[in-house]
């Protein structure tokens, strides 16, 4: 039978939690997800529908992942900081037949309501959730027997568009065999390292692609996966000193956060297992990159990509010294750089980065936003503006989305700017990232109140609760400014730019970093 991994026996430890001690061996996660897969096939599931993951770093949350991979379902974790409205939309835009959900978040899960109208299998772990089974109880007493037919499942992440609704990322359901290799795990094993035996430490949400991409990918390899519940920087050391971790990914906000734990604390943990410690997804400073190049030695490597998987750069130590600030080289993709006419570009010139690559995905259940992100030839764009300099390293200078990027979070202004404008005392309302030194941008509101001699003090906290009771508190603006005016055109379209140069936002001459 196919596994999950037939390098390492049956005892190596495939999961192992931090902070509990909680362990997963491969044999009794091949055996567990076997037995979910055998549910899924009681309960009349078929191949290409999709389940939802609404969990925390749960020691059970691969698991599923792979009981969905083998079955051939699609899976789509939640961002378990999402509000009842914003979750609850994805588990019905998805078609979610089948929803797990720890009982820690029972509250949000009762206040999906109607949401889960199409939802028929409802497991609860940790505890009771109305209307809900418990996961252990309706596994029990299962075969882990193989089931015939395995076949290969996709994920299925949401990230938001140009509308602020979040879009499911979508790639075909084909009948390839579970245990195909795909081209990021040939990318895992080639570029850095993975293989039987590495230790691969988590330390960011699991509902994120990255993480749970990689942590995937390093089981396939025949590695240990150590999760953390929760990101702390010395824990971070920690688990690396006493799971004698090898590689680990994170985003610049974990960096910046354990530069500040004290020196002795720093030096306090032997990390010299460390093989790669690798970072995405959000603007690194140079400075912070070289300070952790000081500290860790020439293991830091950084790559740019997207959950859409069009393209993939990567850049190692040494040849980031020679280039500071590049996202690196491709890797898979070809990349194009073009005018706003879609002329392609001489080196060294800014424009929109373009993949030419083979990989197609949709988004779900909007064709218009899909053939939005791939030009008349072929090629697909992430919506980033960048250049490349003459050895084809790449560079990011600005995001055709203005999307703001946040902690490593991804933040869409227009979903801020719908709901802001919408409250009695805005008349107009945008939306920009602003640097922040630890968060790499921290959202800004730049509000035209309704009454000009309306209080400030008194209106940006009327603004404030009101974002919270509605918006995930990720996405509340940290600061609100007030104008008389904001820069737009006859048209009605507002000036992002100008608004970003008068309010001391993120101007296109600033470097955005990995995405």
């Amino acid at each position: 039978m196919a596994q999950i991994c037939d390098e390492v026996g049956p005892d190596h430890p495939a999961v192992v939690v931090f902070e509990s001690g909680h362990q997963v061996t491969f044999g009794q996660m091949e055996s567990r997800s076997l037995q979910l897969a055998r549910l899924f096939e009681a309960r009349g599931l078929q191949p290409g529908d999709h389940v939802a993951v609404l969990l925390d770093n749960h020691g059970r949350y691969l698991e599923i992942c792979w009981a969905a991979r083998r079955y051939g379902l699609f899976t789509t974790p939640i961002n378990w900081h999402l509000g009842a409205d914003e979750a609850g939309y994805i588990v019905a835009d998805c078609g979610a037949v089948a929803l797990f959900a720890t009982a820690r978040l029972a509250p949000l899960v009762d206040a999906l309501g109607d949401h889960l109208g199409a939802v028929g299998l409802r497991l609860a772990l940790d505890g009771p959730i109305t209307g809900f089974e418990d996961y252990e109880a309706a596994l029990a007493g299962l075969s882990d027997a193989p089931i015939e037919h395995e076949r290969y499942g996709p994920v299925m992440f949401y990230s938001s568009g140009t509308t602020g609704r979040p879009k499911g990322i979508e790639s075909s359901l084909t009948d390839a065999p579970f245990d195909t290799l795909t081209a990021f795990d040939h990318l895992t094993r080639a570029v850095y390292g993975f293989r039987p035996g590495v230790v691969y430490l988590c330390p960011a949400p699991l509902y994120h692609a990255a993480p749970l991409g990689w942590s995937m990918a390093a089981h396939r390899a025949g590695g240990t996966v150590v999760i953390l519940e929760h990101f702390d920087p010395e824990a971070v050391l920690q688990a690396i000193e006493r799971h004698r971790v090898t590689h680990g990914q994170f985003v610049p906000t974990h960096f910046i956060r354990m530069l500040k734990l004290d020196e002795k604390v720093r030096s306090a943990y032997d990390l010299s297992s460390l093989e790669k410690v690798v970072h995405a997804a959000a603007p690194c400073p140079v400075e912070v990159k070289k300070q952790m190049l000081e500290w860790l030695g020439p293991i830091v490597y950084e790559y740019y990509s997207g959950s859409e998987g069009v393209g993939f750069c990567a850049v190692g130590p040494e040849e980031w010294l020679r280039h500071p600030g590049t996202v690196g080289r491709p890797v898979m993709g070809v990349p194009h750089i073009t005018d706003e006419h879609g002329t392609e570009l001489p080196t060294g010139e800014v424009g929109q980065i373009w993949f030419e690559t083979e990989t197609r995905f949709e988004y779900h259940n909007d064709p218009e936003k899909t053939a939005s992100v791939f030009n008349d030839r072929g090629w697909a764009t992430l919506g980033d503006v960048g250049y490349l300099d003459e050895e084809g390293f790449m560079y990011l200078t600005d995001r055709v989305s203005h999307m703001i990027i946040s902690g490593g979070v991804n933040i869409y202004p227009q979903e801020i700017e719908d709901l802001l404008v919408t409250h009695p005392d805005v008349a107009d309302v945008g939306v920009i990232g602003v640097p922040d030194p630890e968060m790499g941008e921290a959202v800004m509101a730049v509000v035209q109140p309704a009454d000009p001699g309306a209080d400030p003090d008194r209106l940006t906290a009327e603004l404030a609760a009101y974002c919270r009771a509605h918006l995930a508190r990720y996405k509340c603006p940290r600061e609100y400014r007030f104008a008389a005016d904001l820069p737009r055109l006859p048209t009605g379209k507002l000036l992002k730019r100008q608004l970003r140069l008068d309010y001391g936002g993120s101007s296109a001459d600033t470097v955005r970093g990995s995405a």
